[in-house]
């Protein structure tokens, strides 16, 4: 549990590893989204993330996507919907006129594309101002509990899930 400062208020250094990771992430994602909707994407949000991944690999059906992200086949083809309205995905063409795939669009590799130079934009803040050795020390301290608490090969498989 984390020391209390005057007011209540968490002592950053005091919360737990898990926490503090999670925060990070949280404002690194929130700043992240507000760049990408002022670059050209609004709409876009976090959630939307976990079906991209997925798309990055391959076309995929919605009972695929609803598959990989634990969900069922209606919210897939929600979310799948959303992605439509705003441009980032796009039907596939399918060997099968059954089956009807999904694929990112060039709006949604660009969208991909801009929010992967964004974090690296933040990364390179981070280097600059924590310094490269203590970022890299960093990184590896992460990925090493990660790895320890078994959630390492789901995200080397990008099988990230969307928190519930």
């Amino acid at each position: 549990m984390a020391r209390r400062a005057r007011g209540g208020s968490a002592e950053l250094e005091a919360l737990d590893l898990g926490h503090l990771a999670l925060f990070v992430g949280m404002r690194v994602n929130a700043l992240v989204l507000e760049q990408v909707h002022a670059a050209g994407f609004p709409g876009l949000r976090q959630g939307h993330g976990y079906v991209v991944q997925h798309l990055l690999e391959a076309p995929r059906t919605i009972s695929e996507l609803a598959e990989l992200l634990g969900v069922t086949q209606q919210a897939a083809s929600k979310t799948v919907a959303e992605l439509r309205e705003l441009g980032i995905v796009e039907p596939a063409p399918s060997d099968d006129a059954r089956t009807r795939r999904i694929r990112l669009s060039e709006r949604g590799h660009a969208a991909v594309d801009t929010t992967r130079d964004l974090r690296a934009e933040l990364e390179t803040r981070f280097r600059r101002a924590q310094g490269a050795r203590v970022i890299d020390e960093t990184r590896r301290v992460l990925a090493a509990v990660l790895e320890s608490l078994g959630g390492a090969e789901t995200v080397r498989r990008r099988r990230v899930r969307e928190p519930r």
